[in-house]
């Protein structure tokens, strides 16, 4: 199914309900637009070291964290928490990390989609939220969202440069990035859990069992 077609026809019939133009015009668009820029941001607090309150956060939400100097340490550090952990070294990520020395230390990636056995995911990351110690990450044919969904353990590779303190920021870096946002936006906060059984706390239970992050120096 086209979902994109499949909404433009549910915008549309609510437009006719609402006796206007099935389709945005120029003007409305560009009101829309003007809306936005005058929106007032709420009291925010102050955070005066992004690494560091990134890494409060999200160790409060069960996530781990390392941090290395460059982009070139990252497989080293993947290897040593899959080690660590006991896990394989087998897995799949984004091909905008195919560049790293994977095989040098000693782990083995495929740059493609996960399957249903691919136990690790490794992805980058848009940017991440200090404030929340969440990972905001925005889908693409070279970055899929199912790279962080579907494994059971998620790294994400964080440049230190990409951390913003509040996830108004976030989304006020999207717009002035990315313009229209993508067809998949996820914003991850920890572990997959649950507690609908009895309030009992469970893990993995839409996504991944863990999630580590590796905070990158300089990119």
């Amino acid at each position: 199914m086209n979902t994109d077609s499949a909404r433009a026809a549910i915008l549309a019939q609510i437009r006719a309900r609402q006796g206007r133009p099935a389709a945005l015009h120029d003007l409305e668009a560009a009101d829309a637009e003007v809306d936005i820029g005058r929106h007032v941001r709420g009291p925010q607090p102050t955070i005066a070291d992004r690494i560091a309150g990134l890494t409060t956060q999200a160790l409060a939400l069960q996530t781990s964290v390392a941090r290395v100097a460059s982009a070139q340490d990252v497989p080293l550090a993947v290897a040593a928490y899959l080690r660590e952990q006991a896990l394989g070294v087998q897995g799949v990520a984004w091909e905008t990390l195919a560049d790293l020395p994977w095989v040098d230390a000693g782990v083995t990636l495929e740059f493609r989609p996960p399957r249903d056995e691919d136990k690790l995911g490794i992805t980058g990351c848009f940017c991440a939220v200090a404030e929340t110690g969440s990972l905001v990450l925005a889908s693409s044919p070279a970055t899929p969202s199912s790279t962080h969904l579907l494994p059971e353990t998620h790294i994400a590779i964080v440049p230190a440069s990409r951390i913003v303190a509040t996830l108004e920021d976030a989304y006020a870096l999207l717009r002035a990035e990315l313009g229209d946002l993508p067809r998949a936006l996820s914003t991850v906060s920890g572990p997959s859990r649950t507690g609908d059984i009895e309030q009992t706390i469970v893990l993995g239970a839409h996504g991944p069992y863990r999630v580590h992050v590796v905070i990158v120096d300089a990119a």
